[in-house]
């Protein structure tokens, strides 16, 4: 049985499909930095720094954020349909750390932000496509004459995914109104997968593999264990007397009554058990009192085969209904060139842009333990590559105390390889995921400021890169907070958002049995809250 999760953690509120934006307190109260000129401008905007005073800059930001999940699928034969499989993400500590220094026209920075994942999904009854494999053995069973109408296991599903981002920048004022920044960013990528499916039980009717078969929950695998030996026995019955049964037919004897068989060195002990072979094979006692040599070599000629195929298809189902564990990591490196410029364009006025390079990842698997669940090959190299990203923002002041703020980012998902291997070439991206975003900061007094914001993402993945394991939908974020003087050198922010998801679906075929198609509508749900604090330090002139 497959255990076939590789993407359960994605990014947590803002950002696109894999690229966190989340990255300070003051962000998580107005939702669009993306033309800041303070400290976390060294994410968002590092050509921004050169409007700080002269000095040294700190910031330190921490959010706690929680998620929910719900996937609902009506698959006819999963226990109770429409099945919903509940998930949970948590992330209580989700750090961003900056430093800047500013120094006549240069300024120069560093940052460490959670640039994607960041949090753990867990499933304690796992996906729909982990239970389907389970339910299909009910309808498997009986459509091959073996009745059986429930099936329970112990489903279990864990992933977590964190990147983290090591950012430096060097920041230049070319003049009172243009300022340009370079930057690099290391990103190291770690993604842990732990699960399980357990104690497979089904309820077989079908006391000749053994009386313990009788209608109630039994092991999978013992049935089929079960099955494989009874079958393997009577695939060597056919094997060691079809053979004999065919020369005598060849030789003439076709006609002669199976119980006469000792005239052509059949023992009676053979001709038992040639007449146990044919009432397994489904002959009555009086068939086989009245079957000849060449009768009983046609029906065995039959059922031989079946047999053979059933044992195989048994040992093979034993096998697959064993517990499964899977205990695996991926790990991988890249760097992210970065570019901006920030334009002064007057008092009141700010206006930035900023141009992120795709991040190249390669990640390298690890299995520790002896399966991989079926799915993760120790060694394996895995594509997950992070877009290219174009972030552009203002800042407006109408009056002293108001401030208007608006961002947009685009990431360049079409360029990326999303079905992670470079064998494949499967199409996922219809357009690229954008984001657009407002907010507003009111400076109640010289201390106190509270602020709004609201944050939609525009997704544009297809119904190739949607699935219980990883799907995307159109959102909307709305965040709230305040700012707080703590002194002439230490600002207080505080904020909190939540976030609305559109519901997504999908509709496909499932094969059962690899063959059989049926229809299958899936729906996914989410709902997102965070908390954020932060703090900034001010030594400035």
């Amino acid at each position: 049985m497959l255990i076939v999760a590789t993407s359960l953690t994605g990014t947590l509120l803002a950002g696109g499909l894999v690229t966190n934006t989340n990255q300070s307190a003051m962000y998580t109260r107005l939702q669009s930095r993306n033309a800041s000129t303070a400290i976390d401008a060294v994410y968002y905007n590092p050509a921004g720094l050169t409007r700080l005073s002269d000095g040294l800059f700190f910031s330190v930001n921490n959010q706690t954020i929680g998620q929910s999940r719900t996937i609902t699928s009506n698959y006819p034969y999963l226990s109770g349909t429409p099945r919903e499989f509940p998930g949970s993400v948590s992330a209580p500590v989700f750090p961003s750390l900056y430093a800047g220094y500013k120094t006549g026209r240069f300024a120069f920075s560093a940052g460490f932000t959670p640039i994607g994942g960041g949090g753990g999904a867990t499933y304690e009854e796992g996906l729909p496509s982990f239970e389907m494999m389970v339910a299909d053995l009910v309808p498997l069973l009986n459509s091959q004459g073996f009745p059986t109408t429930q099936y329970s296991a112990d489903i279990f599903f864990e992933g977590s995914s964190i990147y983290f981002g090591y950012q430096a920048n060097v920041s230049f004022e070319v003049n009172d109104y243009i300022s340009v920044a370079a930057g690099i960013r290391m990103v190291t990528a770690k993604n842990t997968y732990n699960g399980h499916i357990k104690d497979i039980s089904i309820n077989p009717t079908y006391p000749a593999f053994g009386a313990a078969y009788n209608g109630s929950m039994v092991l999978a695998r013992s049935f089929f264990n079960s099955g494989a030996t009874i079958l393997g026995t009577l695939a060597t019955g056919y094997n060691g007397y079809y053979p004999p049964l065919t020369s005598i037919v060849g030789l003439g004897g076709g006609a002669t009554l199976l119980t006469d068989a000792g005239a052509f060195g059949l023992s009676s002990t053979d001709i038992t058990t040639i007449q146990q072979l044919l009432g397994a094979a489904g002959q009555t006692p009086g068939e086989i009192g009245t079957a000849t040599i060449a009768y009983a070599q046609t029906v065995l000629g039959i059922a031989g085969p079946d047999w053979e195929d059933g044992r195989d298809a048994f040992a093979e189902n034993a096998v697959a209904t064993e517990d499964t564990e899977v205990d695996a990591e991926q790990t991988g490196r890249g760097f992210t060139p970065i570019i901006g410029i920030n334009l002064t364009l007057s008092e009141k006025l700010n206006v930035s842009m900023k141009y992120e390079f795709q991040t190249k990842l390669e990640l390298t698997t690890k299995v520790n333990n002896d399966m991989g669940g079926g799915i993760f090959i120790d060694g394996e190299k895995v594509i997950a590559d992070m877009p290219a990203m174009l972030s552009t923002g203002f800042e407006y002041k109408p009056v002293d105390n108001l401030l208007l703020t608006g961002s947009m980012n685009l990431y360049f998902d079409d360029k990326v390889d999303y079905d992670g291997s470079a064998d494949l070439n499967i199409n996922m991206i219809e357009k690229n995921f954008k984001e657009l975003s407002f907010g507003a900061e009111y400076m109640v007094n010289d201390k106190l400021r509270a602020s709004a914001g609201w944050l939609g993402t525009f997704t544009g993945v297809n119904m190739n890169y949607i699935s219980d394991q990883r799907y995307s939908t159109n959102t909307n974020t709305f965040g709230a907070g305040i700012g707080y003087r703590i002194t002439p050198k230490i600002d207080l922010n505080l904020g909190g958002a939540y976030t609305i998801y559109d519901l997504g679906e999908k509709e496909y075929n499932y094969f059962l049995g690899g063959v059989l198609p049926v229809p299958v509508m899936e729906t996914y749900d989410k709902a997102l809250w965070l908390i954020a604090v932060g703090l900034d330090f001010h030594f400035g002139k």
